[in-house]
């Protein structure tokens, strides 16, 4: 077993889970680091009409940077925005009306803070992929800690360190394939197969 130390996603990318859900890895989530911006901490990449679409939710800038007490901002309805853009990408997918109650489920409260909404995002697929996983919250912000680091992998910016087959999506007949999205995109696609596809999951 190898202790790993993972930050926090909204509807986490297919790698997260590859390491999140890896058997040998026993997981700790990092809470108190510093929100940093643009990083899937608050957005989620999904496929779109036109291609690659980020679903951002906005957050209250009161002065305080610690991931725990990251508020979500409410001043627009984003939630409907998120759940509107996940239904028109997914709705003519295999998988998704077997989950879109599930799904719908995540935009139907208010949660204060991000960590919550983000832990109950990962709650809800965790269901849907049918498994269960322990994890435990981390008691303080180290910089150098002794799990294996990944609260900087995963990044929105450069390409993904995992190697992923091809499998069929909504739009790749037109657009190609879009590797490393949200796991709704695995989900609605590939339905009950979405766990050995993330068993397969190879770094690079």
């Amino acid at each position: 077993m190898q202790n790993i130390l993972l930050p926090v996603f909204y509807l986490p990318p297919i790698s997260w889970f590859s390491e999140f859900l890896n058997a040998e890895n026993e997981v700790t989530f990092e809470q108190f680091e510093n929100f940093p911006k643009q990083t899937f901490r608050n957005r989620t990449n999904i496929f779109g009409a036109n291609g690659k679409l980020s679903l951002i939710i906005p957050i209250n800038h009161n002065g305080n940077r610690e991931f725990k007490s990251t508020e979500i901002s409410y001043r627009e309805d984003w939630q409907n925005l998120h759940w509107k853009s996940i239904k028109t990408a997914y709705q003519s997918s295999p998988y998704f009306e077997y989950y879109e109650d599930k799904l719908k489920k995540l935009f139907e409260n208010k949660e204060k803070f991000l960590l919550d909404f983000n832990i109950k995002s990962i709650q809800i697929i965790l269901d849907i992929l049918k498994t269960e996983k322990a994890y435990s919250l981390n008691e303080e912000y180290i910089k150098n800690p002794e799990e294996v680091n990944f609260r900087g992998k995963f990044s929105a910016k450069i390409p993904s360190e995992y190697e992923m087959a091809e499998y069929y999506q909504t739009f790749s007949d037109k657009l190609g394939f879009l590797s490393d999205l949200s796991i709704v995109d695995l989900i609605c696609n590939k339905g009950p197969e979405s766990m050995t596809y993330i068993k397969n999951i190879k770094k690079l």
